[in-house]
This record gives structure tokens, C-alpha cells and sequence, in this order.
């Protein structure tokens, strides 16, 4: 079997990992042990290119016990793979060409590794695979029975390649559902991010000032928990007046970058889109102000500016460069400004994951029983299914609800009945 992962010597600490999030993903081993039995995609070849952590290794391998007869994995961040959580997939029979700190080359040979594979569906974070396979790999696109994407980045992109009219398959944008972006990108990611800036820096968040660029989902979850690991001020920057609004009156300031800039201790981008702290926000920075990612790429906080304003940086702790300016102010960029949380921490809880993952296993078995009958488009999840992953979540955590009455299912169908 083909691979590439750092070492195999890792698997059995892996293996450990895997265990844990097993044991804290409930509704995705539900659905892992309904599917092993019946097996409903006996022959399927699945392409991934996501995270590569334990809870990403719960999904890889439910899809192979449902009867995948091929699952082959890349990673979807060159410094967010587990390298034991990869060496223990590569014992259970996936295929992983994945390693932490891999080179922009080496990112894009993962992936193709992945394209040569030949899958019939492919899973995406980010978008790259898909991105990928349209620009290079047309005669495979016009093959796949569809894909899923995870993210908000990926899903924008897609959208972008179905408006130019050239996306070639169906495609289910399980980041969509209510039962993965309300809860991953808020509630995951809120606390991932600062799981991830307090071990890269130890420091201490009660009495700050922390910036949080986009207010979407998940500058909502960063911008919640801000405030209650005891923030002085958090303050909100917007381009959207009607998130803004939603900001203000969820009682967070909200102002441009440009003054934000002068007060922030912490800045934390998530808005998806490139250069939100640019030059002219560095230059206005106090002394040992704090940069930290939480968008899928490395562009939301510009480097090369950083760079052009610096006489010289050094790592100074694991995932914390020190810039040093000309003027002598030091400015902190953590985790090279990747994905703060997944490349200085392990990524979001397995219990808010185990609903994404549920998601996209749901996805995959809803595009292969669906081959032939979707166009190419990129599709929200059907609510049945974000209903049914609801349920079974409540259901993990012993939390009944209540059920309508006939009587009250007839009302809501009526038109008739008023005052």
C-alpha cells in the first residue's frame, strides 16, 4: 500500500488519540456501526483532503467500515497534520500522504497523490482538491459522482467556479448545515483558538484588549469567549453594516482596523478574504502586540508586509515569531499565520466535530445514493439529514424534546384559522 507519512513508529501513540475522540464522538459511531453492517458504499473510492487529526481519522474510518473499498487522505494545511494520528490511519488501511511541515511542493504532490487515486468522491476543507482537480485534472471531474466541502473558505470558492460555469460535479457544502456551522465554527472554533494562542503563548487573557476581524460564525465564537476568559475590551471590525449591527448589539465595540490598530493587545482574523492587517495597521501597533489566524489560509494577516516593516525576526517560543520592527516595537505572529488553532493546538473538541463528521459521512452516502440525478452544483445539506444528526447528538447526551400533537401539526399546515 502507498503512503507517505513522517514515521510509522508513531502509529501506536496514534492509536491512543484515535481511541479518545472515539469515545467523545458519539453520533458518528452511531452511524459508524449502523453502516458497518449493511455496508452502503461496498466499492466506493473516497478522496479527502482535510485535517489530518484523530477526529478527521473517526470519519476515515467509518467510511471504510460502510465499505469503502479505497480511502486515500491529504491534509488541507501544511503544519495541522497529527503525524501519529497518519501513521495509525496508514495501519487501518488508509492510504494518508500527510506530514506537519510540509513545503508548498510537497502540499500539492499530497494532493495529487489523492487525484491519481482515481476517487468517485472527494471531501474537501479549503477547497484546494477541488481547485485542483477543475485546473488540472478535467478528464477525472467529468468521473466524480460529487464532493463535500467543510468550510467556509472552500464553500465561497466553489460557489465562485459553479458563477464562471465550470464546476463538473455536484457538491454538497456541509459546511452549511445548522448542525456544523452553528456549532464548529462557533463554538469549535472559539475555543480552539484560544486553546491554540495560550500554548503557543502562556499569556494571560483577562485585562486585554483582543481584536476579532469578521464577525461570521466564528468571529462570533472567538469574540464570545474573549469575553469570557475576561477581556477588557473586544472589539469588532467589520465590512458587512448588518454583521456589525448584529456586533454592536451583542455588546462588542466595533470600529475600523485602523483604530483597533492603536488599541488591540490580541488580533485574531476570520474573515476568509486576504490582507486584513496590512502595513498601515502594523505601523500603528503597540509593543508586543499579538497576531493570530483563524481563517483556513495564511493570507489574512499580510507576512510580506510584516516582513517589509522588520529588521530582523527569530522564534522566540514553539509557534511565536518575534518580529522586530525599525522603530525597535516588537510584533508576535503565532503559528506563521495559519490556522492558530489546529497548527499550535489539536484543533476543535471531538464533540463539536463529531456533528461536522457526521455530516460529511451523511453527505457521502447521500451523493453515492444519489449518483446520476444531481447537476453540477453546490448544494446546502438536505434538512432531513441536519435534523437527524440533531437528534441523534440530544440523544448521545440524554436530552429529550418535545414532540407537536397532531392538532398543533394540522395548525401550522392551515391556512384557515386566525383570530
Amino acid at each position: 500500500m502507498e503512503y507517505r507519512v513522517k514515521s510509522m513508529e508513531l502509529a501506536e501513540q496514534g492509536k491512543l488519540k484515535i481511541e479518545w475522540a472515539e469515545n467523545h464522538m458519539p453520533v458518528l459511531m452511531l452511524l459508524r456501526k449502523k453502516y458497518s453492517e449493511s455496508k452502503p458504499l461496498r466499492g466506493l473510492r473516497i478522496g479527502a483532503v482535510l485535517h489530518v487529526t484523530k477526529e478527521t481519522a473517526v470519519l476515515m474510518k467509518a467510511l471504510k467500515d460502510a465499505g469503502a473499498e479505497d480511502v486515500v487522505l491529504a491534509a488541507s494545511n501544511p503544519l495541522s497534520t497529527q503525524d501519529d494520528v497518519a501513521a495509525a490511519l496508514v495501519e487501518y488501511g488508509i492510504r494518508v500522504y500527510a506530514w506537519r511541515g510540509m513545503s508548498s511542493e510537497e502540499y500539492y504532490w499530497c494532493i495529487n497523490q489523492v487525484v491519481r487515486s482515481n476517487p468517485d468522491i472527494v471531501l474537501d476543507d479549503g477547497g484546494d482538491l477541488h481547485a485542483t482537480i477543475h485546473r488540472e485534472h478535467l478528464d477525472l471531474a467529468d468521473k466524480i459522482i460529487g464532493g463535500t466541502e467543510e468550510t467556509t473558505t472552500g464553500v465561497i470558492r466553489l460557489k465562485a467556479l459553479e458563477r464562471d460555469g465550470l464546476l463538473k460535479y455536484p457538491v454538497i457544502a456541509v459546511n452549511n448545515a445548522y448542525t456544523k456551522h452553528l456549532f464548529d465554527n462557533r463554538y469549535g472554533t472559539g475555543q480552539s483558538t484560544f486553546d491554540g494562542i495560550l500554548r503557543a503563548t502562556n499569556i494571560l487573557i483577562a485585562g486585554k484588549v483582543v481584536v476579532v476581524a469578521g464577525y461570521g460564525w466564528v468571529g462570533r465564537g472567538i469574540a464570545m469567549r474573549a469575553r469570557g476568559l475576561g477581556a477588557r475590551r473586544v472589539i469588532v471590525t467589520e465590512v458587512d453594516p448588518v454583521r456589525a449591527l448584529e456586533a454592536v448589539f451583542d455588546g462588542f465595540e466595533v470600529m475600523p482596523m485602523i483604530e483597533a490598530a492603536k488599541v488591540g493587545d490580541i488580533f485574531i482574523t476570520a474573515t476568509g478574504d486576504k490582507a486584513v492587517i496590512r502595513k498601515e495597521h502594523m505601523e500603528k501597533m503597540k509593543d508586543g502586540a499579538i497576531l493570530a489566524n483563524a481563517g483556513h489560509f495564511n493570507v489574512e494577516i499580510w507576512i510580506p508586509d510584516l516582513e517589509s516593516l522588520s529588521a530582523g525576526k527569530r522564534l522566540i517560543r514553539p509557534n511565536v515569531t518575534e518580529y522586530k520592527l525599525r522603530d525597535g516595537r516588537r510584533i508576535y505572529l503565532l503559528a506563521e499565520g495559519r490556522l492558530v488553532n489546529l497548527v499550535a493546538a489539536e484543533g476543535h473538541p471531538s464533540e463539536v466535530m463529531d456533528m461536522s463528521f457526521a455530516n460529511q459521512f451523511l453527505a457521502v452516502k447521500y451523493l453515492y445514493d444519489n449518483r446520476g440525478k444531481l447537476p453540477p452544483k453546490v448544494f446546502n445539506p438536505p434538512l432531513e439529514l441536519d435534523e437527524r444528526v440533531a437528534r441523534l447528538k440530544l440523544e448521545s447526551m440524554n436530552i429529550e424534546i418535545d414532540k407537536l400533537t397532531k392538532e398543533q401539526e394540522e395548525y401550522l399546515k392551515s391556512w384557515t384559522l386566525g383570530t
